[in-house]
């Protein structure tokens, strides 16, 4: 089926409804992975955390993405979840109240996380938001909320952290002499335009401190709330100092309800390309993560859907499942596809060494192996036919920090 009929052919199911590369694993050792030995004490295959069943809660999740609510690692305690005997498990359950967002303040006393990565494209980021309502339950990222006393299952995007202070914080590490500007990227971890994006506003908070400091950034997103800030970002473009990066993981609607419960549906991400485009905005797609088994089949689809609506770039990064999401990815797949669950982890293992994961420099976006080798050579091919393959970098020279008498100036401006 061809992208243009394809995208007709996906319904738009609800508009309101709305990867990036953060380095997760950089707690792990690179020569780690799930399933292997190495005779030292390292690589022994963890025991199994018993998951939550806790029908009650089950119930109360509906419209999340994750099925579990896991123990956080490094807690030295596990709840289990057992009947008294007065079904108080069973009953009642359709009366229970849906699972409700927290926010939560964040006592950062920094903005930018510094990584050594040799995978990554960036050495800095900024991340407004801990935790992501979006609610993907593939999301690499949310093994990173057991750091903060949380479960990387329902807690991840329910209990939101937000910071404040992100602008000022900043801007402080900004103007500290002897800062160098490289790309920054914004939301790396988590997506910076989830739906308390709304209300909170603190992403455009922080671009704006990029505008006054032209100061390079880029920006992953899988919302469509990103042409709120279209204003801000017209203007960083005219100086050759962002890059937006769309997510699309699938064309296919209902799949993405069930990946991806809160986040724009496909249809309306291709739509945001397109308005980015049209105003001026270098954009660019990430068809990200790429699932063997269940979406890498579409890879070629959303790289010319993405090309036709005026992308220029395209990037994609092959599933990786880290700590806790092993047990989350897995509960959720024979959940919602049990008649294919089993041929899905198998594929995941055959690119993944043997297991579910690998966490090797070099190895973690891209995988090995035959399935792993063949996706790659599929994309650069498409990307080669679609136009994609051309890269150019931001502009880092002009980055300045604004005297008081700039900041007076443009002031004045806006009366």
């Amino acid at each position: 089926m061809r992208a243009q009929e394809a995208i007709r052919s996906y319904h738009d199911f609800d508009l309101a409804r709305e990867i990036d590369f953060e380095e997760l694993e950089a707690f792990e050792r690179p020569e780690i992975t799930e399933a292997r030995s190495t005779g030292n004490g390292r690589g022994r295959r963890a025991a199994p955390m018993p998951p939550l069943r806790d029908p009650r809660q089950a119930a109360s999740a509906r419209g999340r993405g994750a099925t579990l609510n896991p123990t956080p690692r490094f807690d030295k305690q596990e709840t289990s979840v057992f009947d008294d005997g007065w079904d108080s498990l069973t009953a009642d359950l359709a009366d229970l109240p849906p699972l409700r967002t927290t926010t939560i303040r964040d006592s950062s006393r920094t903005a930018i996380a510094w990584n050594q990565s040799p995978d990554l494209g960036f050495d800095r980021a900024v991340n407004p938001y801990r935790g992501c309502e979006h609610g993907c339950v593939y999301c690499y990222a949310r093994p990173s909320h057991a750091y903060l006393g949380y479960s990387p299952g329902l807690d991840f995007e329910s209990k939101l952290l937000y910071k404040p202070d992100v602008a000022a914080l900043l801007e402080k590490e900004l103007r500290k002499p002897g800062y160098v500007a490289r790309p920054l990227a914004l939301g790396s971890n988590t997506d910076p335009y989830q739906p308390i994006e709304r209300t909170m506003k603190l992403t455009r908070e922080v671009l704006e401190v990029m505008e006054r400091f032209s100061h390079p950034v880029s920006i992953v997103t899988k919302s469509a709330g990103v042409l709120r800030d279209i204003d801000i970002l017209q203007e960083l473009a005219s100086r050759n100092l962002v890059r937006v990066y769309i997510s699309v993981t699938t064309l296919d609607a209902p799949l993405a309800r069930r990946m991806e419960p809160r986040a724009a549906t496909p249809f309306r991400r291709i739509q945001a390309i397109e308005q980015l485009s049209a105003a001026g905005i270098p954009t660019g797609v990430l068809a990200a993560p790429m699932i063997p088994g269940l979406n890498d089949a579409e890879l070629e689809c959303i790289l010319q859907a993405a090309a036709q609506a005026g992308a220029r770039t395209a990037g994609y990064i092959l599933l990786r499942l880290p700590h806790e999401l092993k047990q989350i990815f897995e509960d959720w797949l024979h959940t919602h596809f049990p008649d294919r669950a089993r041929h899905v982890l198998e594929l995941i293992r055959e690119t993944r060494a043997g297991g579910l994961n690998d966490a090797r420099f070099g190895k973690r976006f891209t995988g090995t192996g035959v399935y792993a080798d063949l996706l790659a050579r599929r994309f650069t091919r498409a990307a080669r036919e679609y136009g994609m393959d051309e890269r150019q970098d931001l502009t880092c020279t002009d980055f300045r920090a604004p005297t008081a008498a700039m900041v007076a100036e443009a002031q004045m401006n806006l009366f």
